[in-house]
C-alpha cells in the first residue's frame, strides 16, 4: 500500500501518509510489547492528555480489538476522558490523527480518518480510531522499523472543530439483576399517633436515592376506616427534572403472632411530581384491630417495606 492513499477500512475512509515531525499531543512509548500478549492484556489505555479543551487517552489493542473480531491487526483508538464531567447533551466533533514512528527512518506513519467535519464524541459514543491501524506482520517486521528491540511509539493529534448542545435527550437505563433492599419500621404506643394526618419512617436507602414509609392512621384524605400505606421518596425536590424512577415494592404489616402477614405489592414511576405511591385502603381498621391477629399487639405495629430499582430516566439538555 502506498503511503498517501485513502483506502476504505472500519467503515470509512483512512488516508495513510508519513510525517517528520513528532505527534503534537502525545507521545506513548511501550517497551516489552510482546509481554502485553505474554500476560493476556487486550487492551491498554494509555494515560489522559489534554488537547483542544479536552482530556483523551489512546487506546491499542496489541492482537485486534476481539469485540469487533479483528485478528491479524494492531487496533488504535482515540478515547474521550471524564466524559462525566461534560454539560449534559454535550457533543464535541474533532478530527484527529494516529501515530507510529517508523524507528529505521525516524518518521511517523500518519493514520486519520478522511472525513474532513471531524467524528462526534459524546456520552454514548466515547471511542472512535482505527480498527485494522496495521497488519501483525507488516508490524512486527523490524525491517519497517515499527517494533524494534520490542519497543515501539505511538502518537496523537486532536484538534476540535466543533461543540454543541444537542438539545433535550431522553436515557432511560433498565438494571438486569435489580437487588432488594429491606426497611423495618416500629411503631411503638401505636394508639398516640391513631389521629395524627400522617407519621412517617426513618429515612432509609434503596438504588441511588432515599425513602420513607408514610401512614395515614384514618386514610389519606380522611377516607376513614381504612389506613393508608405509601412509599415515598424522602426528598423528591432533589431530583433532576424529567427523572423518574421505577420501583418494584412490597409493603407489609407484619403479624407478631403468626405469619399472615398483611401485603401489598407493586410497581410504580416515581418522580419529584408523583412522590408517594401505594394504596389508599391500604388494610380496613376492622382488619388491624383484629385481637387474634398479630398486626397490633401490645400497641405496637411493624411495618417492613422491601424496595428494588429496575429503572431510572434522566432527561439531559
Amino acid at each position: 500500500m502506498a503511503i498517501g492513499d485513502v483506502t476504505q477500512g472500519d467503515q470509512h475512509e483512512v488516508l495513510r501518509s508519513t510525517s517528520e515531525a513528532p505527534p503534537a499531543h502525545y507521545i506513548l512509548n511501550i517497551q516489552q510489547f510482546s509481554s502485553l500478549t505474554k500476560h493476556n492484556i487486550e487492551r491498554y489505555q494509555s494515560g489522559e492528555f489534554e488537547a483542544g479543551g479536552y482530556k483523551w487517552r489512546l487506546v491499542v489493542h496489541p492482537n485486534g480489538n476481539k469485540s469487533k473480531k479483528v485478528g491479524e491487526f494492531l487496533s488504535v483508538y482515540l478515547v474521550m476522558a471524564e466524559l462525566t464531567s461534560l454539560p449534559p447533551g454535550w457533543e464535541v466533533y474533532a478530527t484527529f490523527r494516529i501515530f507510529l514512528l517508523d524507528q529505521n527512518n525516524d518518521i511517523y506513519l500518519k493514520l486519520e480518518d478522511a472525513m474532513s467535519k471531524g467524528r462526534r464524541f459524546h456520552r454514548l459514543r466515547t471511542e472512535w480510531g482505527f480498527d485494522r491501524f496495521i497488519d501483525l506482520k507488516e508490524f512486527g517486521d523490524s525491517s519497517n522499523g515499527y517494533l524494534l528491540g520490542d519497543n515501539c511509539v505511538f502518537g496523537a493529534e486532536v484538534f476540535v472543530c466543533k461543540e454543541r448542545s444537542k438539545g433535550k435527550t431522553e436515557c432511560l437505563s433498565m438494571v438486569k439483576d435489580a437487588v432488594a433492599y429491606k426497611h423495618t419500621w416500629k411503631i411503638s404506643n401505636y394508639t398516640k399517633i391513631i389521629n395524627n394526618d400522617c407519621e412517617s419512617s426513618n429515612i432509609f436507602s434503596a438504588g441511588d436515592h432515599k425513602w420513607k414509609i408514610k401512614l395515614y392512621p384514618n386514610g389519606k384524605g380522611s377516607i376513614g376506616n381504612y389506613i393508608t400505606l405509601n412509599l415515598g421518596l424522602a426528598d423528591p425536590s432533589s431530583l433532576p427534572s424529567g427523572t423518574k424512577i421505577l420501583a418494584e415494592f412490597t409493603l407489609r404489616i407484619l403479624d407478631q403472632l403468626d405469619t399472615r402477614h398483611y401485603y401489598g405489592k407493586a410497581s410504580y414511576w416515581f418522580s419529584a411530581s408523583i412522590s408517594e405511591l401505594g394504596w389508599k385502603r391500604f388494610i380496613t381498621h376492622g382488619t388491624f384491630f383484629q385481637t387474634n391477629r398479630g398486626l397490633l399487639f401490645k400497641d405496637v405495629c411493624c411495618i417492613e417495606a422491601e424496595v428494588a430499582i429496575h429503572g431510572e430516566t434522566t432527561i439531559f439538555g
